[in-house]
């Protein structure tokens, strides 16, 4: 199952770096939504998680949209019927795709300094950890998105009716001890709620929210994400 996942990622890596356009967009844009957002508001170290993971939650689901170009041409039913088990697709979407998504969003990480925040070595290699999971999980649920979709333009809705909610109420935009009681029980039940968190917690910037149950939370969402994509391309037999 490896070989054909690792020949899968790398033909992810290989379509990324050919195209140059996508590199300068999703290193630019979320640098620049940081950078006006933090201004405006004078605090570069309040929204500097969220934007990382708003940059990442992006990066890592869109990223699946070439499974619905791989089915349109051949590619993926050729997969399908190949000797290869299936689930090497879904390890391969992860590696390629969630790799991908996660390297671009490490050089935030260089930009530290101007928050003032300072976690420590170990702080940072938590972030950078943090990130992994976090790219692991949404690249899993573009692919959830992406294997039934009929076109780019019925993701693209999709996904965006899933992905802003999520992120608006992760505690990116407004603290969780300041939000109304309801807010907070929507939070909880948000995994990207749990990744803000841990990411805070790394970073020094502080979270009501316990490190342990952070992540925990995140790492069982992702493998509950997982094992139900493994499970469900096993019975599956849409190209």
């Amino acid at each position: 199952m490896m070989l054909p996942a690792a020949a899968l990622a790398r033909r992810e890596f290989i379509k990324f770096w050919r195209e140059k356009a996508r590199i300068a967009g999703f290193a630019a844009a979320p640098l620049l939504f940081w950078m006006v957002v933090s201004a405006g508001f004078n605090d570069f170290a309040r929204f500097y998680a969220g934007s990382i993971a708003l940059a990442l939650m992006f990066s890592a689901v869109f990223s699946n949209m070439t499974l619905i170009d791989d089915r349109k041409e051949g590619f993926l039913a050729g997969v399908l019927v190949s000797p290869a088990p299936r689930e090497s697709i879904v390890l391969g979407k992860v590696l390629g795709a969630g790799c991908l998504a996660w390297l671009q969003r490490l050089f935030f990480l260089f930009f530290l300094p101007l928050t003032g925040l300072k976690p420590g070595f170990f702080g940072v290699l938590g972030a950078v950890l943090t990130l992994a999971v976090i790219a692991a999980l949404f690249t899993l649920v573009g692919f959830l998105c992406a294997w039934r979709m009929p076109s780019t333009q019925a993701f693209h809705g999709v996904v965006n009716m899933l992905l802003m909610p999520m992120w608006m109420l992760s505690g990116s935009l407004f603290r969780y001890e300041e939000a109304h009681p309801l807010m907070q029980l929507a939070m909880r039940l948000n995994p990207m709620t749990y990744g803000i968190s841990l990411l805070n917690h790394c970073l020094g910037a502080g979270s009501p929210l316990d490190i342990t149950l952070s992540l925990a939370v995140l790492s069982g969402w992702t493998l509950a994400l997982f094992s139900f994509a493994m499970i469900w391309l096993r019975r599956s037999d849409h190209a």
